[in-house]
This record gives C-alpha cells, structure tokens and sequence, in this order.
C-alpha cells in the first residue's frame, strides 16, 4: 500500500460548500423528525399549541429552512465571488441561530439529541464559512 497511495483529486470549492449545506438539512431535518418522539410534542400540533400555531409563524419557519435548502443548489450555479458572499452571509446567521439553540437546549433531557444536532450544525456552517472566507483565487 506504501508503493501505491489512494489518489486524492482536489474538489471544487462550490461541491463542499453545496455538500456542508447538504449535511446541514439532512441534521435540521433529522432533528425536527427526532422531536416528534418527545413527550406531548404530537399533543401540541394536535391541539394547535406548537410554536408554529399562526400562519406567520409557519411562514417564517419556512423561509428559514427554505435558504439552507436554496445554497446546496445555489452553491453549485452561482459565480464564485457571488457565491462566497452569500455562503459566508448564511454561514454566520445559521451559526449564530444554531448556538442560540444549542444554549437553550443544554441540559433538558428531551432535548439532548437537539443539542447534539445543534453542535453538529454549528461546526456544519462554521466550516461552510471559512471554506467559503478561504476561497482560493486564480
């Protein structure tokens, strides 16, 4: 194996940054469906008491999840300097919301699985900014 080392292709920058939003939405979306197993959470979107009870409120939480969906494409079909602006400008604000939850969620019991998605989309989008922030040019 020493004689014949696995090639390592160098990979373009816009399929990271499309691969780290990638894994981002599959951890929101695992830890939304995760905390549909947490006492009375199926209660509340029953009786209407969830925190997505209004239509705005639903609105709101769907443009939040609609970017991180919109960079994996907009990742790959956006010219770099265009592209790098919105990966950091995203990064951060994801980042950001992803401690805040991770902070609010440290020590509740029906919430660790929450907290450990929030580390993992936090270092997620950190990374997604400094791949984006380190971009190499010509």
């Amino acid at each position: 194996m020493k004689n014949n080392p696995l090639l390592d292709y160098e990979v373009n920058p816009k399929i990271i940054l499309a691969g780290l939003w990638t894994s981002v939405m599959f951890c929101y979306i695992y830890g939304d469906y995760f905390e549909l197993y947490t006492p009375n959470k199926l209660r509340s979107l029953l009786d209407n008491t969830s925190t997505l009870n209004t239509p705005i409120y639903l609105l709101l939480a769907s443009i939040l999840m609609a970017i991180p969906s919109l960079m994996i494409s907009f990742s790959l079909i956006l010219k770099p300097k265009f592209n790098r602006i919105l990966n950091i400008i995203f990064g951060v604000i994801y980042t950001i919301i992803m401690v805040l939850i991770a902070i609010s969620t440290f020590g509740t019991a029906w919430q660790e699985f929450y907290f450990l998605y929030a580390i993992i989309e936090s270092v997620l989008t950190s990374i997604i900014v400094w791949r984006a922030f380190n971009w190499s040019r010509n």
